[in-house]
C-alpha cells in the first residue's frame, strides 16, 4: 500500500493494480456539474476550482447527519462522466475516482497527460466517508448532493486503475 499526496500525483509513475492511499484535497463531481463545468469551459466563464493537477471523484454524496463530517459519499460509476473526461484530463486534471471501466478516449486522454482514473470500492460508501475529514460546498449548491464539494481525504484507499 502506498502513501499518495494529491499534489504528488503530477509527479508519480504508478503501475495499474497499485493500491494506494490518498490524502489531499478532492473535489466530487457528477452529471449535472460536469455538464455547467463544460459549459463554463465553452463560454469562458470562472471554474469551481483550478483544474490543474485536481483530483475528480464522481460521488454525490447523502446529507450529513449532525456531528458527522459528510454523509454516505461512495463512487458513481465513470463511464457517466466519459465525454468530458479527456476534455478535462488535457486541461490539467491529475486524476479522476470512480468506479467501473473507462472508455477507451478516457484512456488515452489519461496517458496522454500522465493522469490516473483510481477506483473505489461501490457499495462502501457509509465506510468511505470515515476517510474524509472536512467538506464544503464550492459550486452549484442548487444541485443537491450533485453540488461540487471540495474535501479533504485522509488515507482514503483506492486502486489505480
Amino acid at each position: 500500500m502506498h502513501n499518495v499526496h494529491t499534489s504528488e500525483l503530477p509527479s508519480l509513475k504508478l503501475p495499474t493494480g497499485t493500491h494506494i492511499l490518498l490524502s489531499g484535497t478532492v473535489y466530487t463531481a457528477r452529471d449535472a456539474a460536469h455538464k455547467r463545468i463544460a459549459d463554463s469551459i465553452k463560454t469562458g466563464e470562472p471554474l469551481p476550482f483550478d483544474l490543474k493537477g485536481a483530483v475528480i471523484y464522481y460521488a454525490g454524496p447523502t446529507a450529513t447527519k449532525p456531528g458527522a463530517v459528510i454523509g454516505s459519499c461512495g463512487p458513481t460509476t465513470a463511464t457517466r462522466m466519459d465525454k468530458f473526461a479527456p476534455m478535462l484530463y488535457d486541461m490539467g486534471v491529475a486524476a479522476t475516482i470512480g468506479k467501473g471501466i473507462r472508455s477507451p478516449e478516457v484512456t488515452e486522454a489519461a496517458k496522454r497527460n500522465n493522469a490516473f482514473y483510481f477506483q473505489a470500492v461501490g457499495g462502501a460508501g457509509a465506510l468511505a466517508a470515515k476517510y474524509i475529514t472536512s467538506m464544503e460546498v464550492i459550486a452549484y449548491p442548487d444541485l443537491g448532493c450533485e453540488s461540487v464539494k471540495k474535501l479533504t481525504f485522509e488515507n482514503f484507499p483506492l486502486i489505480v486503475s
